[in-house]
This record gives structure tokens, C-alpha cells and sequence, in this order.
């Protein structure tokens, strides 16, 4: 006799499913409760009242446009952050689903009809099976099964294990074919892939996590070339990816009287879609700090009239080691030896006849 929700005691009941892969629930919780509690501290932001001559003080500048220009900044930021985090994890860089109608298990003339996915990340393949309907053969088709090639994982097993459950005809075939012994030579071509471009993509984050924090400092110039190689480390990643899943000639995959076809799939159009925001950004600041980079630290919220007397030339050092020098100071050369100061000194007095006032 069922109870608690048909569930039979002593007997374990049906996996609880979740729409989205955990880890990838997890990074998105990290970036919007970030994401919360930076738009909570936006209206204690307090600007800074900027003055570039001593005898004509500017006004202070519109709290509004700093509070948007900084809520600009940590949005467009923790964007990038979490996609690289988000993609590495992702199961979707290939993509591919079919409905046909095809055998349910082995050894068994019994058909169904369902609908086939398949999705190829960075650490493994994800296979789904649902039934249309859901209820066929007096059993809810509705499967969702993972193979993973990282490191510290053995894919041949996980297919041993598999055949042992008796999982249905079309999980095992398309595990199969991406199993080290298949001929068609997959899963060394996506191991392989999937392997270097989540390498690339790590150093990616790190150009990102640079790229953060030496866009807090005054060196804004060199923050925009950290954010330059974020988006170039992703792009390199793609083509890496492109490259490696395009060696070999693709392997047909037939389920029944279908073929599935896979396609590039989200992971990887975002992540070329970062990048080229990364790029696109340093490349702005680039121009910025070439032509308006008073502007460009205004935009950062960082000013350069904060002392009046001191001047800020771009030319001496740039934004990483940024020298300044007083407005009043004389641009010639102000090295004077003791004796010429000495004896200059000594002949403006009042005695200038004297001939041995000099030292």
C-alpha cells in the first residue's frame, strides 16, 4: 500500500529533480546577493566636491550620476564575473534534441515516443529522455542522466554502472558513443576541449579579478588592459573549443527513423558575447584615457583637482606611477651647487664691493 505521496515504505521513492544544475544555482545566488546588497548601499554614496584653481570652486557634482555611473560599473562587473564562473560549470556549449519514435529498452520490440536531448559541457555529457506523454508502458519516462570527463573521473565506469541500472535504450547509445571505446573518436575530442578551454577560462576570471582591483586604484589605464585580457583569454578559449570539437568527422547519431544534430548552444554565445564586451570596454577606456582622461577618472570617481596647487600630466609615468608637480614650480632645471648659492647670497648684501665675500 502507497503512502506519503505513493511512495511505498522501505522502498526508496523517485530523485527529486531541479530545473537547473546546482553549482550553476549556486554562482547565481553568490552574484545577486551581491548584486542586493551593492544597490542597498547605493544611496549612502556621498560624492566629493572637486576643485581644479583655488579662487574658483565647482560645485559639487549630481549625487544621481555618481550613484548611476557606480550602480553601471558593479553591474557590468559582476555580469562578467559570474558568466565566466556560470559557462565553466555549464552543460550547454553543444546542444542537440530530436523527437522520434524509437525502442525503450534492450532486448524488447516495445516503442515510444519521446523526446531526446543532449547537452555537451566543459566536464561532461547530459543526457534527457521524456516521453510524450510523460506515461508510456505503464512507467513515467522522464530521465536525466550525467556522464562526466573531468579529472578524478572515469567515464567507463559510469557507463559500466549505467548498463547495470538498465537504463533505457536511448541513454545507453548516445553514452556509448561518447565512451573511450567508441570509434567515433568523441569523447577524446571533448575531454580534450572541454579540458583547455576551462583552463583558459580560469585565467579569464583571474584578468577579472585584477582587472577589479586595479580599477579601485588610480591606475585605471592598466585595469583596462587586466579587462582587455579577460575578453581575449575568453575568445581564445572559443576558438580553442571550435577547434578541438571540429578534428574529426562528425559521428551520426540515429534514434529510431531520426538523426540528432547538435548545434553550439548558449554557454558558448554568451561567453563569446562577454568578451567582446571585455574587449570593447578596454578599448573605450583606451580612447578615453587618450583623449578625455580627467573624464575617465571622473567617470571612476576618482578626481585629480582634489589639491589645487598640484597639476596631473599624463605624459610623466601615465596612470600607474602617476607624478605631479606643483603649478608654481618652473619647468627649468632648479640644481644650484652650495658655493653658487652661497656666494650669490653673500653679494646681495649690503657690502657688494667686497671682493672676497665669495667662498
Amino acid at each position: 500500500m502507497a503512502a506519503f505521496g505513493h511512495t511505498f515504505p522501505f522502498y526508496p521513492g523517485p530523485k527529486p529533480t531541479f530545473s537547473m544544475d546546482t553549482t550553476l544555482a549556486i554562482i547565481i545566488t553568490i552574484f545577486l546577493t551581491a548584486l542586493v546588497t551593492f544597490i542597498i548601499i547605493l544611496p549612502g554614496i556621498r560624492g566629493k566636491m572637486v576643485r581644479n584653481e583655488p579662487w574658483r570652486p565647482q560645485p559639487q557634482r549630481d549625487l544621481g550620476l555618481e550613484r548611476l555611473f557606480w550602480l553601471l560599473r558593479v553591474v557590468t562587473s559582476l555580469f562578467i564575473g559570474a558568466v565566466i564562473l556560470a559557462v565553466n560549470f555549464s552543460s550547454e556549449w553543444s546542444v542537440g534534441q530530436v523527437s522520434t519514435n524509437t525502442s525503450y529498452k534492450a532486448f524488447s520490440s516495445q516503442w515510444i515516443s519521446a523526446d531526446v536531448g543532449l547537452q555537451l559541457g566543459l566536464r561532461g555529457v547530459n543526457i534527457t529522455l521524456t516521453g510524450t506523454p510523460v506515461q508510456q508502458l505503464n512507467e513515467t519516462i522522464n530521465y536525466n542522466e550525467e556522464f562526466t570527463w573531468r579529472l578524478g573521473e572515469n567515464y567507463a565506469e559510469e557507463y559500466a554502472r549505467a548498463l547495470e541500472k538498465g537504463l533505457p535504450d536511448p541513454v545507453l547509445y548516445l553514452a556509448e558513443k561518447f565512451s573511450p571505446n567508441s570509434p567515433c573518436g568523441l569523447h577524446g575530442q571533448y575531454r580534450l576541449a572541454g579540458h583547455y578551454t576551462s583552463a583558459i577560462l580560469w585565467v579569464a576570471f583571474l584578468c577579472w579579478l585584477l582587472a577589479n582591483v586595479m580599477l579601485s586604484m588610480p591606475v585605471l589605464l592598466y585595469g583596462g588592459h587586466m579587462l582587455l585580457a579577460t575578453g581575449i583569454f575568453q575568445l581564445l578559449g572559443l576558438l580553442f573549443f571550435s577547434i578541438a570539437t571540429s578534428l574529426t568527422q562528425p559521428c551520426p547519431l540515429r534514434l529510431g527513423s531520426a538523426v540528432l544534430q547538435t548545434r553550439l548552444g548558449p554557454a558558448f554565445w554568451i561567453t563569446l558575447t562577454t568578451g567582446v564586451l571585455c574587449v570593447l570596454l578596454s578599448l573605450a577606456m583606451a580612447v578615453a584615457h587618450r583623449m578625455q582622461p580627467h573624464r575617465l577618472k571622473a567617470f571612476f570617481n576618482q578626481s585629480v583637482g582634489e589639491n589645487p596647487g598640484l597639476k596631473w600630466n599624463p605624459e610623466e609615468g601615465g596612470l600607474l606611477s602617476p607624478r605631479y608637480r606643483s603649478t608654481a614650480e618652473s619647468p627649468q632645471s632648479q640644481d644650484i651647487s652650495l658655493s653658487e648659492a652661497s656666494s650669490e647670497t653673500c653679494c646681495k648684501e649690503e657690502h657688494p664691493r667686497v671682493p672676497d665675500c665669495a667662498l
